[in-house]
């Protein structure tokens, strides 16, 4: 898929490692993810990922002990224009035991497509090969994007 055709949704969903690679500076992706983070700046594409992303990103820098990186985590999450940090709530729980069971994937995948399917997104980027379209929403790989 190019960038060009993901960005003209109304919706996006981003599974975790898009934002570490953003904020870790990935040399690989950064190309490919910091487009994506300029169409949501300004305006261009709306983005939704679960609460889940916030606790997995802030585990590595908290077991380092670098609570200025787990911070800047916080406020991408709560200060960020056009990106929602969506609740795991009882719709998001159903679904994902939904498709834990159909699509035999791993409780955090689940939760995060889960999450992608009840904000009604069309695109759910990550680059985890494990996950396939599911609920009306296309699985999109960050490594495919061109």
């Amino acid at each position: 898929m190019d960038l060009a055709t993901l960005l003209e949704a109304d919706r996006i969903a981003l599974d975790t490692a898009v934002f570490i690679y953003f904020m870790e500076e990935n040399p690989e992706f950064l190309p490919k993810v910091v487009p994506i983070f300029e169409a949501i700046a300004a305006g261009q594409v709306a983005a939704v990922t679960s609460a889940l992303t916030l606790l997995e990103v802030m585990v590595l820098p908290l077991r380092n002990g670098d609570t200025a990186t787990a911070q800047h985590y916080e406020q991408l999450f709560s200060q960020s224009r056009g990106l929602t940090l969506a609740d795991i709530d009882h719709a998001v729980w159903r679904r994902a035991a939904e498709l834990r069971a159909t699509a035999k994937i791993r409780t955090p995948d689940a939760i995060q497509l889960a999450t992608a399917i009840c904000t009604s997104c069309r695109y759910f980027v990550t680059n985890d090969r494990a996950l396939a379209d599911a609920g009306g929403v296309s699985v999109v790989q960050l490594r495919d994007l061109w």
